[in-house]
């Protein structure tokens, strides 16, 4: 069964939603000659979990960078909400990024590493606490507020991480390979604690993983790359009942779908082997 579709034009959004993102032929060359990623044209509607997987190289990392605008394409063009940069940061157009490495202060507190961002932007030190207690309270450590970050277990300090996203009250949730360091106890809890968190708060999440377990776990679409140069080979879409729990992993339909994404993972393996470096 082939399940790539055609990527000739981005995925379209429901009818009359205003999509989050919108790639239109975007690239990105950098000064040293590398393609990071061909065009790619894409589409990311509200409230859908996109993750992306493929082979080591392929450009994950670098199209996340390009939707967070930490990177620029090179070429093409990139929309938020069907506008420039700019506009992110409004109500409605906000965005974080949680990083690979939790990245915690070691000498400030947990509360103190989550309130970060509202201190850079300056928001009023009585409406920080309080929506720091809030966001602490979302992932399960609103008792470590004064924890230091050597007290934490790895799976905790990714959680404070996630806890500064939330705590700018995000529509866009961009996560770089955040769990691919823990056990996989740890990893199936915080899939499903991040699950319920994004359709709770019906956040958008484009998510990076190597993983086609937490991929199918979480995802309502997943866009597989391959490499040389970086671009999207193939789209699947999971149409499963959100959210998801233990129940989900244990089913038929869950093995049916890993197999299936882990034949298009191996595809994109190949050609990105079959085509000269």
């Amino acid at each position: 069964m082939d399940l790539r579709l055609p990527l000739a034009s981005p995925t379209a959004a429901p009818a009359g939603a205003v999509p989050v993102v919108e790639l239109l032929s975007a690239d990105k060359l950098f000064a040293d000659g590398n393609r990071g990623v061909a065009p790619i044209s894409l589409t990311i509607a509200p409230g859908e979990f996109v993750s992306l997987i493929g082979p080591s190289g392929c450009g994950k990392s670098t199209l996340l960078k390009l939707i967070a605008h930490l990177y620029e394409p090179s070429e093409g063009r990139i929309l938020w909400w069907r506008g420039a940069f700019d506009k992110v940061g409004r109500a409605g157009r906000r965005l974080a990024f949680v990083f690979q490495e939790p990245t915690l202060m070691p000498w400030a507190n947990v509360a103190t590493n989550v309130r970060l961002p509202l201190d850079l932007a300056g928001v009023p030190r009585g409406e920080a606490v309080a929506r720091v207690g809030t966001a602490l309270a979302q992932v399960e450590l609103g008792d470590r507020a004064g924890a230091m970050p050597r007290q934490l277990s790895g799976g905790m300090r990714m959680r404070v991480s996630i806890a500064r996203a939330l705590v700018t009250d995000p529509d866009l949730l961009l996560m770089d390979e955040p769990f691919g360091a823990l056990d996989e106890f740890s990893r199936n809890r915080l899939d499903e604690d991040l699950l319920a968190l994004s359709h709770e708060r019906r956040l958008t999440t484009v998510f990076v993983t190597h993983s086609v377990y937490e991929a199918v776990f979480l995802s309502t679409r997943v866009i597989v790359m391959a490499a040389q140069p970086g671009r999207i080979f193939a789209e699947y879409t999971i149409d499963e009942p959100q959210p998801r729990g233990e129940s989900f992993r244990l089913s038929d339909r869950f093995a049916v779908r890993c197999r299936e994404l882990s034949g298009l993972l191996h595809a994109a393996s190949v050609a990105s082997r079959s085509v000269p470096a």
